[in-house]
């Protein structure tokens, strides 16, 4: 296991366009990890537009919101219009495509939306993707080597909520079968709340300094998919067991999902790994950047024993 812990950094109360001079980008407005912004920011009276696919005014969300499609270029110019009474966009939240080759859409619309006075950018990637790895690396890559350029890379590591939303895979089966499935073997990880990932958010995007940097996004402690179960059992008041797959047994599930098969591959890769350690480390980031400490799984469970049933 490895330990890294940073001194706390300084509370810095300001916003990076004083008085509020600024308008925050979320693209994957639909997503785990937006929503969970997007209430931090209206609480913070920052003003804000989710970018989704669908902007249609009728839907559910509280929210202003645009139109934004990776793949359609012509969606580009109209996501970065705000709102009369707003200011320009400043800061964009990069949530990354769900394609396999995504690097070069996203360089391509930083490239448009830095030409267009937009000064900041920060990237949600990977705990386990490095500057210049694949995919969202390449963008972390990127993004670092502009000059005039603000950014922070988020890598969190696998999210509590993949146990919790509607429709994740894993949800269903305790929901369903008593059951949680994985390829992680007797691995531990640090499972991370994605409130936490939004305080950290909230702070890199709005703090008057920017960041400049990557952070790794940890939860407190290490466990393994049987103690989850464990603590999900002890909730919940009913057993639930860890199905041990093997990797090709992931990927054939995941693809029976309806999954495109590179992704299965790759999730499935990425849950092997943690059998062997690719996610065996702790650190005090979340702290470091927020104040306060992120939340433990058994906090959470409790918290969502309702959408278990």
């Amino acid at each position: 296991m490895v330990q890294i812990y940073l001194p706390r950094l300084s509370m810095r109360l300001g916003y990076h366009d004083k008085n509020n001079k600024m308008t925050i980008l979320l693209t994957g407005g639909r997503g785990k990890t937006a929503s969970h912004i997007a209430s931090l920011l209206q609480a913070a009276k920052v003003p804000f537009i989710v970018a989704s696919r669908s902007s249609d005014p009728s839907s559910s969300s509280p929210y202003y919101q645009n139109c934004f499609d990776w793949l359609d270029e012509k969606t580009y110019g109209d996501v970065l219009t705000s709102k009369d009474s707003m200011q320009p966009i400043s800061t964009i939240w990069l949530v990354p495509p769900p394609i396999f080759d995504l690097a070069p859409l996203m360089i391509k619309f930083v490239d448009f939306a830095s030409r267009k006075g937009v000064k900041r950018f920060v990237l949600l990637s990977a705990s386990t993707i490095k500057k210049g790895g694949p995919a969202m690396g390449q963008v972390h890559e990127y993004l670092a080597s502009l000059g005039g350029i603000e950014y922070a890379v988020l890598r969190p590591t696998w999210f509590m909520e993949n146990f919790s939303y509607p429709q994740e895979l894993q949800r269903l089966a305790i929901k369903n079968e008593n059951k949680i499935y994985s390829a992680a073997g007797d691995g531990k990880l640090p499972f991370v709340s994605v409130a936490d990932i939004a305080r950290v958010a909230f702070r890199t995007l709005t703090d008057e300094k920017s960041h400049n940097t990557d952070y790794v996004l940890l939860g407190p402690e290490l466990i393994t998919y049987d103690q989850v179960a464990e603590t999900l059992s002890t909730v919940l008041g009913r057993t639930i067991t860890h199905i041990k797959l093997t990797e090709e047994e992931l990927v054939k599930r995941l693809e029976n999902s309806g999954m495109p098969a590179e992704d299965a591959k790759m999730l499935a890769g990425m849950d092997t790994s943690i059998s062997d350690g690719a996610e065996d480390r702790l650190n005090n980031v979340v702290k470091h950047v927020t104040g306060a400490d992120p939340r433990t799984f058994l906090d959470f469970a409790t918290h969502q024993k309702a959408t278990w049933g």
